[in-house]
């Protein structure tokens, strides 16, 4: 219960909800319990009125004495059923406040969890998969609804109605109750002792369905390469593997709860046999009459089912604070990727890495090693080197996404850490390797994270990354939705189209991370020629394996292993005979053979 206290917050902030659900569920138990006594009342005066029909036999006013006695019956039939309208009424009074109650607070746990997410660094993305992620806003939340909403609206049920209905029970007769409430104490041992073993087990099936998630999310994905390599009765196979794992987890944890029900049918039903037992001695001693005896009946009756769902709401409840526990461990999570004097300022675009050393924590990778640098504001640099050499980890410092192990980043001279994080990222276009599109138009994807621009804009931006003409061939031009991940776009298109979206943005810092790797030769220069002048006046990074790519860039830093091993502009590393010579005339090399 302890992961639940972190949902109190929610509960005051509906408290007025929570006020009046708990004042409808009093009132809709006190007309659930008035109708007892009546019935006590009609069950005595029967037996009185069976007694003095009889008495009367022969005579004229046995009739008359029918007649009152059909309509006080009837009387009495209407009284109850009133009684049971109004009990009606205040139970949908009681739903329209707590089930209510419920859903505005999963609306809130939802957006709360989604908006922290979006807080946390890449770090966290890299060490959690995203089935996970989507199990704990979806699934998890659900459980935790389910203890805000019925787990609370039949505890408050369970709680009222047994505080009035033992009161009322006492004041009848003492020893009645006593024997009619025996039996419950043994249901309350046995809940807890069995509660420890359901959240033990929906702990155990929790994890299972995150697993599942994770799998099919995958699966779906990357639905093209298993296509391509026919591994489709495989993935089939291995989904059918987890789903038996979830489904013999769910069984057994059926199991355990399956458990409290006959338990507390029987439980109850023992008191019903004692409330006879005990009570017809008592009826043939002539201490109570058999009035009574039926309103305990109906009082132990209309105990069954709010005892019976202690069995329920103890699940949800154990479901919930599973769940919640779950969700507080990515609550918990602090992103480490903070502010230190919350700058807000216009960058001009002078960059520094000063002795920079950065090693990945989940893997304990050194990705770079004493890497210094600097570019002039309207200046660009080029970043050579081959698969794992440290380019991308440049990209994702300047952008901090990541915060350098060691050594300092200077941004026109003040340290990056210092500036507000957002206000750091507007001012950057940033074109990943790993192209990601949304599943919109090409329009919205072209001017995502911009406001307020003009269609001109947009038209120039794809003409500057050479897909404009790609875009007036579709049917729907820019207005044509592009699929899952650009699913309909080739790998080309989807590099254009990122381009697109980082020079819209009017950057002061342009960061190309091998943005042109899945374009051909032709088509790497035309855009190339369009970045010469978009690059004019912006710093740019141009990161790439392409010595064609880097050439155009004021200066050039090659990567080996995390360490720079050259540095210069393009004829001077021609001149230099290392390692960026010999890749150039490789690839020189393959184009020519290409051609």
């Amino acid at each position: 219960m302890k992961s639940l206290a972190y949902l109190n917050k929610y509960l005051y902030k509906y408290r007025s909800l929570l006020f009046w659900g708990t004042i409808f569920t009093i009132i809709s138990n006190a007309f659930s319990i008035a109708p007892a006594p009546i019935v006590r009342h009609s069950f005595d005066m029967i037996e009185e009125a069976i007694d003095i029909y009889f008495l009367y036999e022969n005579y004229d006013s046995q009739a008359k004495f029918y007649t009152i006695f059909g309509i006080n019956v009837l009387l009495y039939g209407l009284l109850i059923l009133l009684m049971a309208v109004i009990r009606g009424v205040f139970l949908f009074m009681v739903r329209q406040t707590l089930i209510v109650m419920s859903r505005h607070i999963e609306y809130d746990l939802k957006n709360e969890i989604y908006a922290h997410y979006q807080t946390l660094p890449l770090s966290f993305y890299r060490k959690n998969n995203t089935g996970d992620l989507m199990a704990r806003i979806s699934e998890d939340v659900s459980h935790v609804r389910m203890y805000l909403g019925p787990a609370i609206m039949y505890g408050l049920n369970l709680i009222t109605l047994a505080v009035m209905l033992v009161a009322f029970m006492f004041m009848i007769d003492v020893q009645l109750a006593f024997y009619a409430l025996l039996p419950l104490p043994f249901l309350s041992i046995s809940i807890y002792f069995v509660s420890n073993v359901i959240n033990q087990q929906s702990m155990e099936l929790q994890k299972s369905l995150s697993g599942l998630s994770t799998h099919a999310q995958e699966a779906f994905s990357g639905i093209r390469i298993i296509k391509a390599f026919a591994r489709e009765a495989d993935s089939v196979n291995d989904f059918d593997r987890a789903s038996e794992k979830y489904k013999q987890k769910s069984i057994k944890l059926a199991l355990v709860e399956s458990l409290f029900y006959p338990l507390m049918i029987g439980l109850i039903g023992l008191s019903t046999v004692l409330i006879i037992y005990i009570g017809g001695i008592q009826v043939m001693q002539g201490r109570i009459s058999n009035g009574i005896i039926a309103e305990f009946i109906i009082y132990v009756n209309m105990l069954t089912w709010p005892v019976t769902s202690i069995g329920w709401v103890t699940s949800l409840v154990q479901h919930a604070a599973a769940s919640q526990e779950r969700i507080n461990e990515f609550l918990e999570t602090k992103t480490d990727i903070v502010s230190e004097k919350n700058l807000q300022t216009e960058i001009l675009g002078n960059v520094e890495f000063s002795q920079v050393d950065f090693t990945y924590r989940d893997t304990q990778i050194q990705a770079l090693k004493n890497i210094s640098f600097s570019i002039g504001a309207g200046e660009s640099l080029g970043v050579l080197g081959t698969t794992g050499s440290g380019k991308s980890t440049i990209a994702n410092l300047l952008t901090r996404m990541y915060d350098a192990t060691e050594g300092k980043i200077l941004l026109d001279g003040t340290p990056i850490r210092d500036f507000q994080i957002s206000n750091l990222r507007s001012q950057m276009g940033y074109v990943p390797q790993d192209v990601f599109l949304f599943s919109d138009t090409i329009r919205n994807n072209v001017t995502f994270g911009t406001e307020n621009l003009s269609e001109e804009q947009m038209i120039q931006a794809t003409k500057d990354a050479d897909l404009y003409n790609n875009i007036v061939d579709f049917p729907e031009k820019f207005d044509t939705r592009i699929g899952e991940r650009g699913i309909s776009l080739s790998g080309g298109q989807k590099q254009r189209l990122s381009i697109a979206r980082a020079i819209i943005r009017n950057p002061k810092i342009l960061i190309l991370d091998d943005s042109l790797s899945a374009v051909d030769t032709k088509t790497e220069n035309e855009i190339l020629n369009n970045l010469k002048k978009i690059m004019q006046n912006r710093t740019t990074v141009i990161i790439s394996h392409r010595v064609s790519s880097v050439k155009l860039a004021n200066k050039i830093i090659v990567l080996d292993d995390g360490v720079i091993i050259e540095q210069g502009s393009h004829e001077e590393l021609l001149e230099k005979s290392g390692m960026y010579k010999e890749l150039y005339e490789k690839q020189l090399q393959t184009e020519e053979e290409v051609g």
